[in-house]
């Protein structure tokens, strides 16, 4: 039912969201267009201005001085149009631009005309030309998208036609004025003139095409009045002087005719303008009604909708929250203190899987509603017991890993036990030196052994293996862990600063060093030796064991991760971890038994090779029994790894902050 009533309800919302996009569109375009067509004929305004003063500026510098006074009142109302146009970003790059040198040309033109310097009249006239070109180029009209109505593009389109016809027009009328100045054309002047003449009569060609009536009558008029008719003879003369001869014409009667026929050019431009503007603010007012009209509707629709969603959905709403306030009684409460209860009594998991703990279930409670809402609730109770069986079956194994691992470990260890006593006596006997060093082989075999069967314990969580009430020197322990690994030859006992371990921590101290020694021997050439280091920490208030190998090392990902496991000492971390890694594990619940403040952390050896270092807390340390005991100050090799260590617990406590904001 909610399928069939979604479906009609989606599709009409999402016409009547078309519907009101589209409206919005057509607004948007309506309002954007207004606004550019303002802007548009501000820079119209600003080329107007531009065209003017390079005309003037090449008829001074042709030899006309009396285009000096207008010429200066230009220059202001060029400068007044610029500062109208500074906010405006569409255009600001572009007078950056072009108008940077405005300044410079107008300086050059006036020292020209005075004689205390030198201008290029071409050149002027091209640098007023490119910045006019440029700032038609940019005007955003351009850019106004008309898909929504043919007259308003029409309207845009003339507008620019004519601003192109009435550039072609002030260019000619520049032009013109510094030649007949001159009194003949120079250069490709004359070249320049045909061009300006046929770009006029092909956007005035383009003009009429898409202009209005009245729009062609206003461009006629222009074109008709006495000082066109004037300015048209001029042109003829002009014509005649292809070839370089003398025109004997006034250039101020030029710039006066021509100067008419730009001025009715631009209001004519302007006219146009106001025609697209007013078009453009129709258009935003029938838009904005349409748009609210719109919304009227899509607001009535959605009420509509709304309704009839509330209509459909009381009947699903009260069992689907009954269902929902079961599941979440499930999921929070129930089923993790069910699971919380079996791992800690796995034996008597049977009790919570009984039919009484069902009493409360989903499934047994009235919920309504329809048989679909039923078997879900069903489902949620095989969910449920699914659960509590494989939480059964998991404690249960857990358990029985535990008991295996620690039963094997205090079978190895009885045995061993018993063995090394029995190699004791028959070292005790023989008197034999080759048999009396092989059975020290087998004594340093069964010692291996026993480290094993001590690692299982250890994995297991049972209580120390070998506990002692009496504190042992530093260097006793590691010799002790050296006595507990293989290649044992290959170890290198470097210094070792006297110190006192209480006697509850040796054994785990010892056993702990050993797997990091058996680790860096394991993980370095054969020809290397792996050194061992011990000192005081006097800033920290620890002692520090360090071992050092010249092996393969481990990347950064493989530390933090090796980091990861000395941290986790708990079972769910046993099982995960590769049986690679076991040693990793056994290190960490080494450490973790020894108490806050033991760490073990990994830092590069300089020249490559990885060094593991083993801080002990002071309440580890006995008191020391003589005055060689007193600490030292630290020597420069062992100052060198203490620098090191201290370097590699600080990025792993900014990894370990940064994983925790993260």
């Amino acid at each position: 039912m909610a399928v069939v009533i979604a479906v009609p309800i989606c599709l009409l919302l999402a016409v009547a969201g078309l519907a009101v996009y589209d409206r919005a569109e057509a607004l948007g375009d309506a309002r954007t267009t207004r606004a550019e067509v303002g802007l548009s004929l501000r820079v119209q305004a600003l080329v107007h201005q531009l065209q003017r003063e390079r005309g003037l500026t090449n008829g001074l510098l042709g030899g006309e001085e009396k285009f000096r006074t207008p010429l200066a009142a230009t220059r202001e109302r060029v400068d007044t149009a610029l500062r109208g146009m500074r906010p405006e970003r569409a255009v600001e790059d572009v007078i950056q631009r072009s108008l940077r040198r405005l300044a410079s040309f107008r300086s050059a033109a006036d020292r020209a005309t005075d004689g205390t310097g030198t201008a290029d009249r071409t050149a002027t006239l091209a640098f007023y030309t490119t910045a006019v070109d440029a700032l038609n180029a940019v005007d955003p009209v351009a850019e106004t998208a008309t898909r929504a109505d043919r007259q308003l593009g029409d309207g845009l389109a003339g507008l620019r036609e004519l601003a192109a016809a009435k550039e072609s027009v002030a260019l000619e009328r520049g032009l013109l004025n510094g030649v007949f100045a001159e009194g003949a054309f120079q250069g490709r002047e004359y070249v320049a003139f045909t061009e300006a003449r046929a770009t006029r009569v092909a956007a005035l060609a383009r003009f009429r095409q898409v202009a209005t009536a009245p729009q062609r009558a206003a461009l006629k008029k222009a074109f008709g009045t006495e000082d066109a008719q004037r300015a048209t003879a001029y042109e003829t003369q002009a014509e005649g002087a292809a070839d370089g001869s003398a025109l004997n014409a006034d250039a101020g009667t030029w710039w006066d005719a021509m100067t008419v026929l730009v001025d009715d050019l631009y209001a004519a431009q302007q006219s146009v303008g106001d025609d697209v503007r007013d078009r453009a603010d129709r258009l935003s007012h029938d838009a904005e009604l349409d748009l609210a009209a719109y919304l009227v509707a899509g607001t009535l629709m959605a009420a509509l909708v709304a309704g009839l969603a509330a209509f459909a959905s009381r009947s699903l709403t009260r069992p689907l929250g009954a269902l929902a306030e079961a599941a979440h009684e499930v999921a929070r409460h129930r089923l993790p203190a069910a699971v919380a209860r079996i791992q800690r009594s796995p034996q008597e998991h049977e009790e919570f899987l009984t039919p009484a703990d069902a009493r409360d279930t989903p499934e047994a409670r009235s919920l309504g509603g329809t048989a679909e809402i039923a078997e879900v609730a069903a489902s949620l109770r095989q969910v449920e017991q699914t659960a509590l069986q494989l939480a059964a079956q998991q404690a249960g194994l857990r358990r029985n890993t535990t008991e295996s691992l620690a039963n094997l470990g205090r079978r190895n260890q009885n045995l061993v036990r018993r063995q090394l006593s029995l190699i004791t006596r028959l070292e005790q006997q023989e008197l034999d030196p080759d048999a009396l060093a092989e059975l020290f082989e087998l004594d340093h075999l069964a010692t291996r052994m026993r480290r094993n069967a001590e690692s299982l314990l250890v994995l297991a969580g049972q209580n120390p293996p070998r506990p002692t009430a009496t504190s042992a020197d530093g260097l006793e322990v590691v010799q002790s862990a050296v006595a507990e690994v293989e290649q044992y030859r290959r170890v290198l006992i470097a210094t070792v600063e006297p110190v006192r371990v209480r006697g509850h921590a040796v054994a785990d101290v010892a056993h702990l060093l050993a797997e990091l020694i058996e680790n860096g021997l394991n993980f370095s050439p054969p020809t290397e030796p792996v050194e061992v280091h011990g000192w005081y920490d006097t800033e920290d208030d620890t002692y520090c064991f360090a071992v050092v190998d010249h092996g393969i090392g481990m990347s950064e990902a493989d530390k933090e991760r090796a980091g990861a496991r000395f941290r986790d000492s708990g079972e769910e971390a046993l099982l995960a971890a590769p049986t690679r890694f076991l040693g990793h594990l056994v290190v960490g619940r080494l450490a973790h038994r020894l108490g806050e403040g033991a760490q073990v952390h990994l830092f590069d050896t300089t020249g490559g090779g990885l060094s593991a270092l083993l801080a002990l807390p002071g309440r580890l340390l006995a008191p020391a029994q003589d005055s060689s005991a007193t600490p030292r100050p630290a020597r420069p090799a062992v100052s060198s790894l203490l620098n090191g260590f201290r370097a590699g617990v600080a990025r792993a406590e900014a990894r370990s902050t940064q994983g925790v904001s993260s």
